[in-house]
This record gives C-alpha cells, structure tokens and sequence, in this order.
C-alpha cells in the first residue's frame, strides 16, 4: 500500500532538515576566538551569511547568522565588502580546520551580536 504523497512529505520533511543542517554543536564554544582581518568575500545569503577573513596570513571561513537575524540587528549586505577590515569573535569548528562561527561582528565603531 503506497502512502499518500503528502503524509510522505511530512514524514520525510524533519528528517532532511536534521540531515542538512550542520548545526551549532560542531562549534568548540570552550575555545573562543578573536580576530580582526581583511574581508576577502562576503556572503549574504541564506541560510547563513559567510564571509572569508584573512588574519595573520591565515584565511578564516566565518560563518554568520542567517541574514534575517542579521538584518533585523542591523547588519545589512552593504555594509561589508572585500578589503574591509572586521573584527569578528567566535569559536572554531571541531573538525574544519580555518572555520569558526561568529558570535558577534564588528564593523566600523559598531558591535553587531549575531546569535
């Protein structure tokens, strides 16, 4: 007996969220980070902004918040762009080398809290 499509949909629908996501857990939240560098490119995007920050001759994939949350703190997409120097403060991947997920950003004299 096949099941009805959409049953089927809300069946399978939690599970490929849990599946996709990579979720904050695979960030070591005892181990802070504190980083101010160059912006080498942004992303606003969902589900989450991402920008690469060159720090020390070193190059950072930070992962930001998803851009609602972003924009309703007010960080919006045109206020960072390659060659901008940030700070950015967060905790490194457990399993990716050179990824952190950021807490907060600042940009300019401004703090923008991203969780």
């Amino acid at each position: 007996m096949a099941l009805p499509i959409n049953l089927l949909v809300t069946l399978l629908f939690p599970l490929s969220v849990a599946l996709f996501h990579h979720g904050w857990a695979n960030y070591d939240q005892t181990r802070e980070l504190d980083y101010t560098g160059v912006v080498k490119e942004m992303t606003y995007e969902n589900p989450h902004g991402i920008l690469k920050l060159e720090h020390e001759g070193k190059t950072w994939t930070v992962v930001l918040a998803p851009t609602s949350r972003m924009t309703d703190r007010g960080l919006t997409a045109d206020m960072i762009a390659p060659e901008d120097t940030v700070r950015v403060v967060g905790y490194p991947h457990k399993e990716v080398e050179d990824e952190m997920r950021a807490e907060r950003i600042f940009v300019g004299d401004s703090k923008y809290e991203l969780r």
